[in-house]
């Protein structure tokens, strides 16, 4: 007797939502927030009670900083081979990014565009040279890590002593723990730092860290 083959079943648009959704911890109302749809409309959809036009799916994709094909494609099976490749990209040129300047740092975010990152990278110019002119240190969700490009950088902790690094050593840290990076040189210090956390709202975490001390808008460096 032969065993005709199976064919696998097509994905379901609402599955595939729900799949992305979750795998960015939004909520539905986050992603019409995000997407400017109607929640009834994308409540309908994760339900199987309606389908989108190709407009409202690039609308979807966009406001979600995905592809449209991962709407297609049932995101986080646990297979490697049946994930769908987004194709993400994002070039940061120098001098480019959103910049924020507080009495601690001078940030450059990078790769603004992109939405539902997983990892928020920033160029940041490290200025106040003391704990007192810190003030209090900062802690958020997460996972950090930290490269000297320029300078002299002294890394504070709340759990461990105080550790100078220099231009080209690294330390990546429990960003819940409370920190603070100082320079601790004559001159300028720059560094790369990563941030990582699965929150979605990461992002927004640290917008508010850095605005707690932001001072008046000047000329900004090309870091």
């Amino acid at each position: 007797m032969t065993v005709a083959a199976q064919t696998p079943a097509r994905p379901l648009l609402g599955d595939c939502l729900k799949a992305a959704r979750r795998i960015r911890g939004l909520t539905l109302k986050e992603v019409s927030e995000r997407t400017g749809m109607a929640l009834s409309t994308l409540s309908k959809v994760e339900n199987h009670q309606m389908s989108l036009t190709y407009d409202k799916l690039l609308q979807l994709s966009a406001g979600l900083g995905m592809e449209v094909a991962e709407l297609f494609h049932p995101a986080g099976t646990g297979d490697p081979a049946a994930v769908l490749p987004t194709a993400r990209r994002s070039i940061s040129r120098k001098g480019e990014g959103q910049f924020v300047r507080t009495h601690a740092y001078g940030y450059f975010y990078q790769n603004t565009e992109l939405l539902g990152k997983r990892m928020i990278p920033i160029i940041a110019e490290l200025t106040a040279r003391t704990l007192a002119e810190f003030g209090p240190l900062m802690r958020h969700s997460g996972e950090e890590y930290l490269l000297v490009l320029e300078g002299r950088v002294a890394v504070h902790t709340e759990f461990y002593a105080a550790e100078l690094l220099e231009p080209g050593d690294g330390i990546y840290i429990d960003s819940t723990m409370a920190h603070a990076y100082l320079n601790a040189g004559d001159g300028p210090a720059r560094a790369i730092c990563v941030c990582s956390a699965d929150s979605p709202d990461l992002y927004e975490q640290l917008q508010k860290l850095a605005h707690r001390n932001v001072v008046p808008a000047r000329d900004e460096p090309g870091l």
